[in-house]
């Protein structure tokens, strides 16, 4: 009997501890499968493997949030497009995406200067990128008191580089000197390497068209290129602010908007046509 009772331990034991890890797997198991669909949610950006964060990313880069007007989404060198109560808010990093002498000689998209200007002489400057927020009316309307552009940022293209008025700093110089100094794209950077469009910018009158929308002005009024129905615009045809007012193939409905013309101002006059936004970086 003595023997009997020992056996009849053991066994118990052996049970009660099969029993325990049994059910400490099942509990391992279970932890993994909440573990699982936690990570996997679009709060959770700490997972490096989880296949959801490339698709968040590419989401919340270059794409316009909802509510923005479809026309800026043209601008297809901005990071981000928001709403900010009446503004649309543009960011962009200020560098542009085709090749310039401006570029490190190492740099992708380094290219000497190739264009028609036998008196080309490169600045001493370099391109480099910035955080830059143009904050624009989304509803644009004409200024009951006009205001004249500032030297600097008065607008942003397409690509995210900064369009400049008709003057060179620091003192309201014109361009004459100044534009031997434009890359075979027509732009140049500052000596705070912020690179930018005094007149046409041609590569992208090359890829869009020259009848294609180029930008937006700080006032929210687009900048058009230099053909209209296949014809050239001429400052003639431009009021003092070097724009006017008709339909457009991005605004059906009609509105005012600026062009860009080969003679001085190139693609602003006197001032914004309406009341501008801020720049800011």
């Amino acid at each position: 009997m003595h023997m009997n009772s020992i056996c009849n331990f053991v066994f118990h034991l052996l049970l009660v501890c099969f029993i325990s890890c049994s059910k400490n797997g099942d509990t391992d198991n279970s932890e993994a499968d909440i573990t699982n669909p936690t990570s996997n949610t679009p709060n959770d950006s700490s997972d490096g493997n989880d296949p959801s964060d490339s698709t968040t990313d590419n989401s919340s880069s270059n794409t316009a949030e909802e509510g923005v007007p479809d026309v800026f989404n043209k601008i297809y060198g901005a990071s981000r497009i928001s709403l900010d109560g009446e503004y649309v808010v543009i960011a962009v990093n200020g560098a542009p995406d085709h090749k310039s002498p401006y570029y490190a000689s190492s740099h992708e998209l380094y290219e000497a200067y190739n264009g028609a200007n036998e008196n080309y002489k490169k600045n001493p400057n370099s391109i480099s990128t910035f955080d830059f927020e143009f904050k624009i009316p989304q509803n644009p309307k004409e200024a009951t008191n006009k205001t004249p552009t500032p030297l600097g940022s008065i607008g942003v293209a397409l690509n995210g580089v900064s369009f400049y008025n008709q003057y060179a700093g620091p003192n309201n110089q014109p361009l004459t000197n100044e534009i031997n100094s434009f890359d075979q794209y027509g732009g140049h950077p500052t000596g705070q390497k912020v690179y930018h469009y005094h007149l046409e910018p041609y590569y992208l009158t090359t890829e869009q068209g020259n009848d294609a929308l180029m930008g937006f002005l700080l006032d929210g009024f687009p900048v058009y290129g230099p053909e209209e129905n296949g014809e050239r615009v001429n400052n003639s045809d431009l009021d003092e602010y070097h724009g006017h007012n008709h339909k457009t193939a991005d605004y059906p409905d009609g509105i005012y908007h600026y062009h860009i013309t080969d003679a001085d101002p190139y693609i602003n006059g006197s001032g914004y046509f309406g009341t501008p936004g801020t720049v800011t970086q």
